[in-house]
């Protein structure tokens, strides 16, 4: 591995370039990082990767994002966690930014499906060139093996994530404890919420606070964050239904987290300061959460009777990510041209190894592209 720190100036360059190209939702985004930091970069072991990837589907908030916040404070401490989260969030912002002025200005979102047909596929092979990495440094034992394989049943029968999640960590510790009849617990995670202190203008202060609270709570996909925007803005009138699914369509097919529908909804409640309020209010707890959980990590790790806790998250979150990816597959694969496009991706990714992932993602758009042409 290489020294343990970073210049900031690498940071800012790795995870801006990330945030502009990280298409296809939070799995395909920790493929890429995983793809950049461990492989290329060498900033971190893939056990110690793949522990901050299983630590962070235990907070709320967007696992992706938050994984950028975790290297940043790897590599340059709480300056670092700054940088990587906000230059990873930046391009989102702007993108979702601009679409959400159109849309006030003109009523509609431009036509942009020509141009995502061929990057869904060459996404899901980025997804499995780092689900057959990470998953062969999880799988310690045959035991973690039979704990993953129930929780990637679990995921496709509709078990929620986190309980999943939770459910194989519990029984990596029971199996732990009966196999060695020692406790050794240190303490387990301390979740603290400390209040965002912004200067808002009072008339955004509300939308803030909405977000706020949303960024808190928030596990799981885009359609989590729909049933919990409908709660709040569509039940109370403050939004249309149409407005929503519209937002959430924008955070889905841009760049970087789906989290930056918040901008968009921020900017059709109040504009230009409503979507700063609302963007601003949506990511704070995952600075927060982060900073709190990253000094935690290395010492769970170091007790055995936490370690073994992590062991069966870590099988878990990349069973969570094979369903993802199974997912993503049902929804996509769903004629010739895709199929294709994903059998040439998931051929070029495992070939030439050291292909950027970006380049697997503009190769993809643009046979997507052609292909499309064809009857």
């Amino acid at each position: 591995m290489q020294e343990n720190k970073s210049s900031l100036k690498e940071i800012a360059a790795l995870f801006l370039k990330l945030g502009s190209i990280a298409f296809g939702g939070p799995a395909a985004h920790i493929a890429m990082m995983e793809d950049e930091v461990v492989k290329k970069r060498k900033w971190m072991t893939h056990e110690h990767f793949l522990d901050l990837v299983g630590a962070t589907n235990l907070i709320p908030g967007p696992n992706s994002t938050e994984m950028t916040m975790h290297v940043g404070h790897e590599r340059g401490g709480w300056k670092g966690l700054i940088v990587a989260g906000s230059l990873f969030i930046l391009p989102a912002v702007l993108i979702t930014g601009i679409f959400a002025w159109l849309y006030q200005k003109y009523g509609q979102l431009p036509n942009v499906e020509p141009f995502l047909y061929g990057i869904k596929p060459a996404v899901i092979a980025i997804i499995a060139s780092a689900v057959y990495t990470l998953g062969k440094k999880a799988l310690k034992s045959t035991t973690l093996g039979v704990l993953g394989a129930l929780t990637l049943m679990a995921t496709l029968l509709g078990v929620h994530e986190i309980v999943a999640l939770f459910g194989c960590g519990l029984a990596g510790i029971i199996l732990f404890w009966i196999r060695s009849q020692q406790n050794s617990a240190n303490g387990f995670f301390p979740l603290l919420l400390i209040p965002a202190a912004a200067e808002l203008w009072a008339a955004h202060l509300k939308t803030f606070l909405i977000f706020l609270k949303v960024g808190a709570l928030l596990y799981g996909s885009g359609y989590v964050l729909f049933a919990f925007l409908d709660a709040e803005l569509v039940m109370k009138g403050l939004l249309t239904r149409q407005e929503l699914i519209d937002a959430v369509a924008v955070g889905q097919f841009t760049p970087g987290p789906v989290l930056s529908t918040a901008t968009f909804v921020g900017w059709q409640l109040g504009g230009f300061w409503g979507a700063v309020a609302a963007t601003l209010g949506i990511f704070i707890p995952s600075f927060v959460f982060v900073a709190i959980l990253n000094p935690i990590i290395p010492r769970l790790r170091k007790s055995k009777f936490m370690g073994a806790f992590l062991d069966a998250v870590n099988i878990a979150a990349v069973a969570v990510i094979v369903s993802v990816m199974v997912s993503m597959a049902a929804d996509t694969l769903t004629d010739w041209r895709t199929i294709v496009i994903a059998l040439a991706s998931l051929a070029v990714t495992f070939w030439h190894k050291k292909m950027n992932s970006a380049w697997i993602v503009v190769g993809g758009a643009l046979l997507g592209y052609l292909l499309s042409m064809v009857g």
